[in-house]
């Protein structure tokens, strides 16, 4: 995610950094490059320019020109600006009124409106503790219906019993009077999308908007898309007067344009950002936490949030006691890959640990995820007792565990050594206090980046 634009931005900064005296040169140096770096990342040019400015006129004021850490003064400053450009804080969605509360998504296709409506019924039902319906409302695409129908299905939610054969606006207005009379406190509307925007689409949702008078318009938009994206959701906003927006495939971008052009320019909040394909890949969107990872700085606060949601408390302060005692084990290990496939990806979650992006920079993906099954397959070989204890794995053993997972002695060989290292390490970050926490939650992801990577 931004890859690219974080790349670009810490070339930029780089100049500066360490410097104990930064001159009025210096400065306009690093805004030209800041500036270059933001262009090359598709965002709009006078967001980009207006950006710098702002920057660099805070940044020649005496107090930090004369500052102890002038260069760590100007990087705060750039900081502050993105989570300004980007809206400050996160928006919430407007759900306290008498339900059902109304959001109605739009968006062209091919923007994943179908699946973020899913998604976000996942997201209120799960964050919010809400009772969503869903309602298919897109009678043109083919397949539309069914496939939020399957998505309903495979989240265990009801979705709206419609058909494309109705009109779009009386299937709006039924569904409210249906979640009215069987308690759902929100309803969610999939309304049709075009490869353009054009008049008798805007005019449709028109029609929906004043049928049922939707408490929340959302704009699903690709992210992937840059300024494009931006254009689109000019056009939406002229004529239905939106109240927030979506991005997806935001693990796919590695620029940023839409991102940090978005508010900017069209005055409306991201609310969600959609990093991934599975059903629980939406997030809220927040402004300072994204700046943070932009530069570098990482995100433990949705790190934190994440394991939150996967780890079972209990079972956590056993983990510790093991690994205290240096009694982890394979089978321990095997629980720890379950927790992070599903957190998320290897990379998303090492950028989200400052410092921590850099070291697993260079993983592959798709090689990673083919990786990581390699490693359970490996494990799930050995017996229960060589699972507790790896120490009794020999040669014959080795061989057996190769056939058995379908992969070599050398693989097999490497797991054991790569195990039995971090395992001393977490053992010895475990004595450490909080301190030692942090370096363990990135030395072990460190230590998985390597696995990944298939490093020796």
């Amino acid at each position: 995610m931004f890859d690219s634009l974080q790349q670009k931005l810490d070339g930029a900064l780089r100049k500066i950094r360490g410097r104990s005296v930064l001159t009025q040169k210096d400065i306009e140096a690093a805004m030209r490059e800041v500036r270059m770096a933001l262009l090359e990342a598709d965002v709009n040019f006078k967001v980009a320019k207006e950006f710098c400015d702002r920057v660099a006129a805070q940044a020649s004021g005496e107090e930090i020109l004369k500052s102890l850490t002038p260069d760590q003064q100007v990087i705060k400053l750039v900081h502050q600006e993105l989570v300004n450009v980007m809206g400050e804080e996160a928006a919430p969605l407007n759900l306290a009124v008498a339900p059902p509360a109304v959001v109605m998504l739009v968006g062209l296709q091919g923007s994943g409106k179908t699946t973020t409506v899913g998604k976000l019924a996942r997201f209120l039902r799960e964050s919010e503790r809400r009772k969503p319906l869903l309602v298919p409302a897109d009678v043109y695409r083919p397949a539309a219906i069914d496939q939020l129908k399957t998505l309903g299905g495979q989240l265990k939610l009801e979705v709206f019993p419609s058909s494309s054969e109705q009109n779009p606006v009386n299937i709006a207005k039924e569904s409210v009077t249906y979640a009215s009379q069987r308690g759902f406190d929100v309803v969610i509307i999939d309304t049709a999308g075009r490869l353009q925007i054009d008049t008798e689409l805007m005019q449709e949702l028109r029609e929906i908007s004043d049928a049922v008078m939707p408490h929340e318009i959302l704009l699903v938009v690709d992210a992937m898309t840059g300024q494009e994206a931006v254009n689109v959701a000019q056009g939406f906003d002229k004529a239905l007067e939106i109240d927030g927006l979506i991005l997806t495939k935001l693990d796919g971008d590695a620029r940023g344009g839409a991102a940090l052009s978005m508010r900017a320019v069209t005055g409306r909040p991201i609310k969600f950002i959609g990093i991934g394909e599975k059903l629980d890949a939406l997030e809220v969107f927040h402004p300072e936490r994204m700046a943070s990872r932009i530069l570098g700085m990482g995100d433990v606060l949705s790190l934190i949030e994440k394991a939150t949601q996967q780890i079972d408390v209990e079972e956590s302060l056993a983990l510790q006691k093991k690994i205290r005692k240096n009694e982890f084990t394979f089978d321990d290990f095997l629980g720890q890959l379950a927790m992070v496939k599903k957190m998320g990806s290897i990379t998303s979650l090492a950028s989200m640990i400052p410092g921590m992006n850099k070291m697993v920079k260079d993983v592959d993906p798709e090689k990673a995820e083919k990786e990581m099954k390699h490693i359970e397959a490996i494990i799930l070989s050995m017996t229960p007792g060589e699972r507790r204890n790896s120490g009794i794995i020999n040669g014959s053993r080795r061989r057996r565990i190769a056939k058995g997972s379908g992969t070599s002695v050398e693989e097999v060989n490497r797991l054991l050594k790569q195990f039995l290292e971090m395992k001393k390490m977490m053992h010895k970050m475990s004595k450490m206090g909080a301190g030692g926490l942090m370096k363990l939650m990135g030395g072990g992801m460190g230590g998985l980046g390597q696995m990944l990577k298939g490093g020796k």
